[in-house]
C-alpha cells in the first residue's frame, strides 16, 4: 500500500510522466489508426487526407516542427512561472506548479502530437524502401486534428498560466491541498502516548532526509508477533539524518529477551517514508509553511505588501477552522486488546499554532492590519473549537503575545488600540471556556 502511495505521489508531482505517457498512447494510437483501410465508399472518405503521399510527409514535417517551437514556448512560460513563485512568494511553492495538473496535460498533448506526426514520416509514402503513393490517409488527418487541438492548448495555457501566478489562485490552491491532508489525517489520539523507558532499544534511521509519511500500522504485526512497544522518535515533516535515532523498541518488563533488532529494518523502512523533501502527503504543516512563506515575504522590506500577508492569513483560517474541530495528537495503533503497540508523534492543535502565528506574528508586529488578522484568525477558530482545555490555553496564549509584540513595535498607541480591542474581546470568550484563567 505504501508503496503504490510512493509511486503516485511522485508520479503527481513529476512534470515529465504525463507528456511520457501521452507520446506512447500516441504511438500506439497511431499505429492502429494507420491500418484502417479507407476505401472510395467509406463513411470515412471525407475525413481522410486528400492529397498525395508528398502533401502527408510535408504535413507531418510541419505538423512536428511547430509543435517542438511551442513546446520550448511553453516550458520556458513554465521556468518563468517557478522563478516569480519562487522569488516573489515561496521557493516551496515550486512543487504546486509541478503538481499542477493543467500542465502536464498541456505537455502531453504537445508531445503526442510531435510524437505521432514524427512516427508517421517514417511511414508515410515510403513502403520496404521504395516510394509510394498508398499511406494511411485517415492517420494524417489525425495529425491535423491534434495540431487544431494543441493550438487550442496554447490558449488554454496562456490563460491558466496567468491565473495561476496570481496569490488569489496560489493561496487557494494550497489551502484546498492542504485541507485534503487534514482531512484525511488518520485517528488521533489527544492522551498522552507511552513514552520509552530507560532500557528501550534504538532503531536508527537507515537514509537522511525528511519524514514525508508514516504508516505505523505495518509495524503492528512484528510487533506484536514479539510483543514489543515501538516509538517513533520524528513527527511527520522533520529531518533526520542516517545512523541516528528514528525509533525506540522496548519489552514490557527489562529482563525479558530482546528480539533481534535487524527484524525491524525492513518494516521500519516500509512504515516510515524519508525523502529528500517535505510533501503534502502527511504533511498538513507543510501546507500551512507556504502560506506563512508567502505571509513573510510580503512583509520583507523588499516587498513591503501587507494585504498579500493578510490573504494569506484568511486562507490560513479555513485551515485552522478544519483543524480545531479534528483529532490531533499521536497515532497510535494497538493490538486486540487495545494495548499501544505502535506510536507515532504527531502535532497538537497548539503546535500548528505556533506554526502559524510565530513568524507572521514577529514579522508582521509592526503592521496593525497583520496583527488585527491573526487575531481574526483564533475568533474564526474559536467559533468552531470544542471544549478542549489545552486547546484554548494555546489559543488565548496566542492572542497574548499577538497583542505584546503589537504595543512593542507599533509606536503610535491609536494604531495598537484596535488589536488591544479585538485581543481582549477574544480572550474574555477563552476565560469562559477557561474558568481558572
Amino acid at each position: 500500500m505504501s508503496s503504490r502511495r510512493t509511486i503516485r505521489e511522485y508520479a503527481n508531482g513529476s512534470l515529465w510522466v504525463y507528456p511520457s505517457v501521452g507520446g506512447l498512447l500516441a504511438l500506439l494510437i497511431g499505429f492502429g489508426v494507420s491500418q484502417i483501410d479507407v476505401g472510395p465508399d467509406s463513411f470515412l472518405e471525407p475525413l481522410a487526407f486528400q492529397g498525395t503521399a508528398d502533401d502527408a510527409r510535408a504535413v507531418l514535417s510541419i505538423v512536428a516542427a511547430t509543435v517542438v517551437t511551442v513546446i520550448a514556448l511553453v516550458l520556458g512560460l513554465t521556468v518563468v512561472a517557478l522563478q516569480l513563485s519562487s522569488t516573489q512568494f515561496s521557493p516551496r511553492l515550486i512543487r504546486n506548479f509541478l503538481r499542477d495538473r493543467p500542465n502536464q496535460v498541456v505537455l502531453g498533448v504537445f508531445v503526442a502530437t510531435f510524437a505521432y506526426s514524427a512516427a508517421g514520416l517514417y511511414t508515410v509514402g515510403e513502403a520496404a524502401g521504395a516510394r509510394t503513393e498508398q499511406f494511411p490517409r485517415i492517420a494524417v488527418s489525425g495529425s491535423i486534428l491534434l495540431l487544431f487541438a494543441s493550438l487550442a492548448m496554447v490558449i488554454y495555457f496562456a490563460d491558466h498560466l496567468a491565473h495561476s501566478i496570481q496569490v488569489d489562485t496560489i493561496g487557494r490552491n494550497v489551502e484546498r491541498q492542504t485541507l485534503a491532508v487534514a482531512h484525511s489525517l488518520p485517528g488521533r489520539v489527544e492522551t498522552a502516548a507511552p513514552i520509552p523507558p530507560v532500557w528501550a532499544s534504538p532503531l536508527l534511521a537507515a537514509e537522511s532526509g525528511y519524514v514525508q509519511a508514516v504508516y505505523p500500522e505495518q509495524l503492528l504485526a512484528i510487533a506484536s508477533r514479539h510483543r514489543v512497544q515501538v516509538r517513533l522518535r520524528l513527527r511527520v515533516g522533520e529531518h533526520v539524518v542516517a545512523g541516528t535515532l528514528l525509533a525506540w523498541l522496548w519489552t514490557p518488563d527489562p529482563d525479558d529477551p530482546v528480539p533481534d533488532l535487524s527484524l525491524f529494518r525492513f518494516p521500519l523502512d516500509a512504515a516510515v517514508k524519508i525523502g529528500f523533501e517535505r510533501t503534502l502527503e502527511q504533511d498538513a504543516a507543510f501546507g500551512i509553511r507556504q502560506l506563512v512563506d508567502m505571509a513573510c515575504k510580503a512583509l520583507s522590506p523588499a516587498v513591503n505588501d501587507p494585504y498579500t500577508a493578510v490573504q494569506a492569513i484568511d486562507h490560513l483560517s479555513v485551515i485552522f477552522s478544519a483543524l480545531a474541530v479534528r483529532p490531533l495528537g499521536d497515532d497510535v495503533v494497538a493490538d486486540g486488546a487495545g494495548t499501544p503497540v505502535v506510536i507515532a508523534p504527531g502535532r497538537r492543535f497548539g503546535d500548528y499554532l505556533d506554526t502559524m502565528c510565530g513568524l507572521i506574528r514577529r514579522y508582521g508586529a509592526s503592521e496593525p492590519t497583520v496583527s488585527l488578522a491573526l487575531i481574526r484568525l483564533l475568533e474564526t477558530c474559536a467559533a468552531v473549537l470544542p471544549d478542549d482545555a489545552e486547546r484554548w490555553a494555546a489559543l488565548g496564549a496566542q492572542a497574548d503575545l499577538i497583542l505584546a509584540d503589537a504595543r512593542r513595535e507599533i509606536a503610535q498607541p491609536a494604531d495598537v488600540d484596535p488589536v488591544a480591542a479585538a485581543a481582549d474581546e477574544l480572550q474574555e470568550v477563552v476565560r469562559m471556556h477557561l474558568p481558572e484563567r
